[in-house]
């Protein structure tokens, strides 16, 4: 696989102009830092993110998870060649939180030249208590060429 960028500030410059006008930007998910073994996303719970009563949506914590994985099994590659799709993702939510901020740490646990595992555990920036875990698979589709 060709490389695209694999340096931080180039990630952090351009995430908010190719998250625009997609769920990322709606939910207020920014990047705190990527590189080659790790990303982290913070998300603020707001009403966007909560379920009716008052409590962070799991499916809310899901769509980090995924977004951080997917967002990172792209480090490295070329997109013109093959883009990450998201094809398995299972989570287990351990503990609950209706305000704040939410911290995604996203960590590879295997990359082939097919698929990458990542492991994502989402915390509670006030108080660091773990609220969700999540294991996210990608597959690397090739893009067709005519």
């Amino acid at each position: 696989m060709s490389q695209f960028p694999t340096d931080e500030k180039t990630w952090l410059n351009g995430f908010d102009q190719v998250h625009m006008h997609t769920a990322v930007e709606n939910l207020g998910i920014t990047l705190e830092s990527i590189n080659e073994s790790q990303i982290v996303l913070i998300m603020p719970i707001s009403d966007k993110v909560r379920q009716p009563y008052g409590l962070l949506h799991g499916g809310a914590s899901m769509l980090l998870a995924e977004s951080a994985a997917s967002v990172h099994a792209a480090w490295g590659v070329d997109m013109n060649v093959v883009q990450p799709v998201g094809i398995e993702i299972n989570g287990s939510h351990v503990r609950s939180a209706s305000e704040g901020h939410v911290r995604a740490v996203g960590k590879v646990v295997r990359r082939t030249r097919s698929l990458i595992v990542h492991q994502v555990d989402i915390y509670l920036v006030e108080s660091g208590e773990l609220l969700s875990t999540a294991r996210v698979t990608n597959f690397y589709r090739s893009i067709l060429r005519e």
